[in-house]
């Protein structure tokens, strides 16, 4: 079998695995279970490819839903490993420790530069940490109001059960409710269609969701690049990681220290965000 074929085949397994089916092929004498953030979804199915590549029976089963999604799976039993896009909320710790007499053991994976996304034609470039806030918060209607052209502004964002919807709106107008005339999008991919197909719309999501269909704004006239992150000129930055219940052991602790190695850091890179660390 060529190496093509090879990586063909894993991608079709992750696709499956993906999709929720709950098939696991009868091959697999070991299964870890992934399941949160949705901002975490791509990297995780390519983690996940990359480790089962050189781990022959074993099968990484990745699923999105959000992070609270996650949290819940975690807590319940129902996955091993919560992939998530902020940190725990006082209530979910308190169910953990309720649940498993445990605060939670947080691992970091990647590092991003969260987005704002506008279309190509809108005439705005560079938006203040205040302004991104009035906008979401609804203080700001028109574009004609930061610089743009006398068009009432879309406001695009993601829902609740989302760590992203969570992060931005603690970050950006201090954890307020967002504009009540917001559209809500399931995935971050339709943040990124929707603002493609209106030029009046804007949104936010990871950086690997960018595409050429959408333009990255500058925020306090920084974007979203390794360097602007690097020096802390980019406000908008987190991390990306997985919750345990505990300590991990065996299998989970294989797969997350894949994940923090080169290997996996390497995977974290080519799909759009930021490792770790840096190479000398």
């Amino acid at each position: 079998m060529t190496e093509l074929m090879r990586r063909a085949g894993w991608a079709a397994l992750i696709a499956l695995l993906a999709a929720g089916c709950g098939s696991v092929p009868a091959t697999a004498e070991k299964v870890l279970r992934i399941k949160g953030s949705d901002t975490m979804l791509i990297l995780n199915q390519r983690l996940a490819e990359g480790f089962m590549r050189e781990r022959p029976g074993v099968a990484v089963i990745v699923e999105g839903g959000g992070t609270s999604t996650g949290v819940e799976a975690i807590i319940g039993g129902d996955a091993s490993i919560c992939a998530a896009s902020r940190p725990l909320a006082p209530n979910e710790v308190q169910r953990l420790f309720d649940r498993h007499g445990t605060l939670g053991v947080r691992h970091l994976v990647a590092r991003d530069a969260l987005s704002v996304w506008l279309h190509p034609d809108n005439p705005v470039r560079n938006l203040s940490l205040d302004q991104l806030g009035g906008i979401f918060a609804g203080t700001f209607t028109r574009w004609s109001e930061v610089g743009g052209a006398d068009r009432e502004i879309a406001v695009v964002v993601r829902p609740p059960s989302s760590g992203t919807f969570r992060f931005f709106r603690d970050s950006v107008h201090g954890g307020g409710a967002y504009s009540g005339v917001s559209v809500t999008a399931a995935s971050t991919a339709e943040v990124v269609r929707r603002v493609a197909e209106d030029s009046a719309a804007i949104g936010y999501g990871g950086a690997a969701y960018a595409r050429d269909e959408v333009r990255a704004c500058a925020i306090d006239g920084a974007l979203p690049t390794s360097r602007a992150v690097e020096e802390g000129r980019y406000p908008l930055t987190r991390h990306l990681v997985f919750f345990t219940t505990a300590p991990p052991e065996a299998l989970e602790r294989e797969f997350i220290d894949w994940c923090q190695g080169a290997d996996g850091q390497e995977v974290v890179a080519e799909t759009g965000y930021l490792p770790l660390w840096t190479r000398p």
